[in-house]
């Protein structure tokens, strides 16, 4: 089967919900980061076969085709076709091995593959609560899901409590990770490693250049003192993922169009893989979706340099570090959503941007990127450095 490249990343630089990018439209976002990716790669965008669009929220300013508003609001030409995707906290990963697979299957040679989500704009949540609110409908589980798994409360936040039961941790573990998570956050923001992966935006006040969510001043004491979402559970605002505003995304190409138009690969994707399980626990489906992809690869976790595991809650990575094995030196080097914030559907091209960005910088070979998602679903990404 043909290779499928990326050849260049970008990713706007996180804002806290209320925020600095509280004043930008998730379109206008979007078509920042595609005009990027342009601009960086050199490409001329009229030889762009496909733009993919990851977005959970899809309602309000993220409706009405919002990928293809991603492309009218960017200076691609009109001729660019756009969809959208929603694989949950997964979406625009799936976008990546959607373009991905496009390449290889020798369908199409140039495809964007991107995120977007405002949090401040089109809250969590709000394509089902404002509908519930107008008395439209049911909800999204039908009485037969309800029979069958016996709720229709199909929370992350519950199934992030039982992941951290299941595997045995307690707070001070999943405090102390969101800790460490913030302190490798400031050591990459004060050391330039995300300056080459941001766009800048035009703000209220100058250029946002810098992730909003990471707190330099954050301590064991004041992550430990931060309310309980259960007062009989472990899973604080503190150490799960901070609601953001952001876009990132990805330009994939086949080795036909490297030679054509004389491009720069950084990275070769090595694996896509895809698994569903349990819908209750839910959050915990990268573990056996690490074991299926390394399998398929013909990797073991030892192969591995670089590790981008979504920290959703914190109990999530850790479990999979416990699962796996793997050296915790290489997860997350630069920090996680607990720091830099979890823009939804934009998150899964935000960790490919820094996890390509953080091979080359430690001239490391192979990276593997996962997440959990909403219907116990779990994506695995391994790739190569070039």
């Amino acid at each position: 089967m043909a290779d499928a490249y990326i050849v260049e990343t970008a990713r706007t630089a996180g804002g806290r919900r209320g925020g600095a990018l509280r004043g930008w439209h998730p379109a206008d976002l979007g078509a920042e980061v595609l005009n990027a990716l342009v601009t960086r790669s050199g490409i001329d965008a009229s030889v762009i076969d496909d733009v993919i669009v990851g977005c959970v929220s899809q309602g309000g300013e993220q409706a009405f085709a919002f990928g293809r508003n991603c492309v009218l609001a960017s200076d691609l030409p009109q001729s660019i076709p756009a969809v959208t995707i929603d694989r949950q906290c997964g979406s625009s990963q799936q976008a990546v091995q959607f373009a991905a697979q496009a390449v290889m299957s020798g369908t199409q040679d140039i495809v964007i593959a991107m995120g977007v989500e405002s949090m401040s704009r089109v809250p969590m949540g709000s394509n089902v609560s404002l509908y519930a609110k107008a008395g439209i409908g049911e909800g999204p589980f039908s009485d037969r899901i309800a029979a069958k798994y016996g709720t229709k409360n199909f929370s992350q936040f519950i199934g992030a409590e039982m992941v951290a039961k299941k595997h045995g941790f307690n707070r001070e573990q999943l405090d102390r990770y969101a800790l460490e998570s913030h302190r490798r956050a400031v050591s990459a923001r004060d050391s330039g490693a995300f300056d080459d992966e941001i766009v800048p935006l035009q703000v209220e006040g100058g250029m946002h250049t810098r992730d909003e969510g990471i707190r330099d001043d954050a301590t064991l004491d004041s992550i430990s003192n931060v309310k309980l979402l259960d007062p009989d559970g472990m899973i604080s605002a503190a150490n799960a993922s901070q609601i953001c505003d952001g876009a990132a995304g990805v330009l994939v190409v086949s080795e036909a169009a490297l030679k054509k138009y004389n491009l720069t690969p950084k990275a070769r994707i090595v694996n896509l893989t895809v698994t569903a399980g349990d819908p209750v626990i839910m959050l915990e489906e990268p573990l056996p979706a690490t074991d299926r992809a390394l399998q398929r690869a013909g990797m073991k976790i030892g192969d591995i340099d670089l590790f981008e595991v979504n920290e959703a809650f914190a109990p999530i990575p850790l479990a999979w570090l416990k699962h796996t094995g793997a050296d915790p030196e290489k997860l997350n080097v630069n920090g996680g959503a607990i720091a830099l914030g979890h823009p939804l559907g934009a998150s899964g091209a935000r960790l490919m941007t820094t996890l390509v960005h953080s091979l080359h910088a430690r001239g490391k070979k192979y990276g593997l990127q996962t997440m959990c998602e909403g219907g116990g679903i779990a994506n695995v990404t391994i790739i190569e450095a070039v």
